[in-house]
Parts: C-alpha cells; structure tokens; sequence
C-alpha cells in the first residue's frame, strides 16, 4: 500500500471480491457523471429561433434523427419527468417505480461486471428481460399501467413534436462519438 498526501492507493491487482460498496458507488456516481455529460444545455434545446416547420417529410424524418442522436439525454429526462410527475398522486406506485429505477439502474446500467447469481455468469440480455418483465409485474400490481404508458405516450409525443420543429443547421454532431452502424448518426 503506497500513500500520497492523504489518499492511500493500492498498488497489488485489484480483484471483484476486495471491490467495497464504496468502489461501487463512486463507479456509480463516475458513470452517472459521464452519462450526464452527454446532456446539452437547456438553453440549446429550447432555443425558439432555432424552431421551425421542416419543408418536407424527408427534412422532418432527417431532424426527429440528427435531434434524436443529439439531445438524447435531455428527451430521456422529459420523459422519465413526464412518467414522474404522473405518479405523484399515487405514492405507492411512486415509490415502486423509484425502487424500480434504483433495479435497472444498478443491475443493468451501471454495471461494470457480469452479473454472478449463485455462481453463474447470467447475461445482459437475460438481465433485460427479467427486469422488464419485473417492471411490468409491479406496473399491473399498482394498478397504475395506464397512467405510465399515457405518460409514455405524452412524453414520447412531446420529444417528438420537438424533433421535427427543432431546425438541425446549428448543431454540431460529434460523428466519431456515434460510431458506424449506430442508428442515431447524423444523417446529412
């Protein structure tokens, strides 16, 4: 064990079982930083000079694309907003999905390493599944299903009618952060 001033680093391999909830919940905080990042600034997003009907449907499909691959994170946050805001008058189902939340994010989202269940490696997609399934489980239970997916929908509509308004001219895609193949590339 090597210190400098005050922080004492480890200098051996570091291995998952020496890993402390407090490694875990600064990899945590560290991606949830690195996945806020990615937000634009507000005032970009509801920039009312930069709005405007597309002249054609090719225009309006290429700008719900381009929009879609560049406020990414802000559309997420409205909507999860959205999905929020309706549940405020159902604590309960607040409260599931907020517990709900805390499950995707920490066995899927945030995760470094593959998930160990009784000594077997289960993989992503085996993750995704039961925690949709979960989702939906708890969803029927509260008795709030319509509520969430009419919140869905309005939020969904909303990021919409924003994507095809929102003129694409003044935004500058990263086209190395989108990688080849992904289907949010700015399309030009």
């Amino acid at each position: 064990m090597t210190t400098y001033g005050t922080i004492p680093t480890s200098t051996g391999p570091s291995s998952s079982s020496s890993a402390t909830p407090l490694d875990y919940i600064s990899r945590a905080k560290e991606r949830g930083r690195s996945a806020l990042a990615t937000r634009r600034p507000w005032r970009q997003l509801a920039n009312v000079h930069a709005m405007g009907l597309p002249p054609s449907l090719g225009e309006a499909y290429v700008r719900i694309r381009t929009n879609a691959a560049y406020f990414a994170m802000n559309y997420a946050i409205i909507v999860l907003l959205v999905v929020f805001c309706s549940l405020l008058w159902h604590p309960i189902s607040l409260i599931v999905f907020l517990a709900c939340l805390a499950a995707w994010l920490f066995l899927y989202f945030l995760r470094d390493e593959p998930l160990v269940f009784f000594g077997r490696t289960i993989g992503d997609r085996v993750v995704l599944i039961v925690l949709s399934v979960v989702t939906l489980v708890l969803l029927l239970l509260t008795k709030v299903t319509s509520n969430v997916l009419i919140s869905l929908l309005v939020g969904l509509l909303l990021v919409l009618i924003h994507a095809v308004l929102r003129k694409t001219e003044d935004l500058v895609m990263e086209e190395e952060a989108a990688g080849p193949g992904k289907w949010y590339a700015a399309v030009s």
